[in-house]
C-alpha cells in the first residue's frame, strides 16, 4: 500500500476518506488481504451486503483519492440514489500517454467485460453498459497529456478503458496497454474532487485531494520529457 488511509470528514451519517493506492475497497474472491472496509470497521454502516457495509462507490486498487462512505441505511440509500441520478461530481487527475489534440472532449462508448481477458473491461465488451467520460486538458507535456477526467457514469475501470480505447492509455496502466515508466507501480489516476449533497441535511459538500507523492514525482519527470 502506498501512503496511509486518511479520514477527511466524518459526521453521524457519512465519512469521506482519501484512499491510498494499493488498498482494495472491499473483499472479493480474488483478494484476501486487508481492505478499506477492514480499515474503517465500525465507522461504516448501511446497505444490504455484509461484505461491503456503507460502500457507495468504489476506486480500483491502484487508484488513489476520495470516496464517500455511509454510516447508516438511510444515508447509504440516499447517497446511492444521488449516484444513480448522476448528481455526485467525481473528478480525477490522470496522465494519458501521447499528446491529445483536443483541449476538451467526451468519450461516449459503452463498456463491458472483455471476452478473452476477464479482469479487463472493454468498449463494446460483453453485456456493455452506457459509459460517458468528459475530459479537459490541463497541460500538454512532451510525450503525455496531463488532464482532468470527469465521470458522468461510473462503470468499472471506466476512465482506464476509455482512454485505452482512444489510444491514449494511462501512464503506468499496463493492464490497458499503458507504458510502465517514471517509476510508477500503478496507473496515474487520482480521484481529486468529490462533490455531493449531504444525504440528510442536503448541504452541498465539496472535497479535494492533492496528488500523492508518487504521482507528483512522475508528473515532474514527464514535464522534463
Amino acid at each position: 500500500m502506498s501512503g496511509e488511509l486518511r479520514i477527511v470528514h466524518v459526521d453521524d451519517d457519512l465519512a469521506v476518506v482519501d484512499k491510498p493506492a494499493g488498498l482494495v475497497v472491499h473483499a472479493a474472491p480474488s483478494h484476501s488481504g486487508t481492505t478499506l472496509v477492514d480499515e474503517l470497521g465500525d465507522l461504516l454502516g448501511g446497505g444490504a451486503d455484509p461484505q461491503r457495509p456503507g460502500i457507495v462507490h468504489r476506486l480500483d486498487k491502484g487508484t488513489s483519492g476520495l470516496l464517500v462512505v455511509a454510516r447508516s441505511d438511510e444515508a447509504h440509500a440516499a447517497l446511492q440514489a444521488q449516484v444513480q441520478r448522476r448528481e455526485v461530481e467525481r473528478v480525477y487527475l490522470a496522465l494519458a500517454g501521447g499528446r491529445i489534440a483536443s483541449r476538451t472532449g467526451t468519450i461516449d462508448a459503452p463498456i463491458g467485460r472483455a471476452s478473452r481477458q476477464r479482469h479487463r473491461m472493454a468498449v463494446s465488451g460483453a453485456a456493455p453498459r452506457q459509459a460517458r467520460t468528459h475530459f479537459e486538458v490541463i497541460e500538454l507535456l512532451p510525450g503525455e497529456t496531463y488532464l482532468e477526467a470527469k465521470l458522468e457514469t461510473g462503470r468499472t475501470h471506466q476512465i482506464r478503458a476509455h482512454f485505452a480505447a482512444i489510444s491514449h492509455a494511462l501512464v503506468g496502466d499496463v493492464t490497458y496497454g499503458g507504458e510502465a515508466k517514471y517509476g510508477l507501480e500503478r496507473q496515474f489516476l487520482h480521484a481529486h474532487r468529490l462533490a455531493f449533497s449531504h444525504p440528510m441535511t442536503h448541504e452541498p459538500l465539496t472535497f479535494e485531494s492533492a496528488l500523492p507523492e508518487d504521482l507528483e514525482h512522475a508528473l515532474a519527470l514527464a514535464r522534463q520529457g
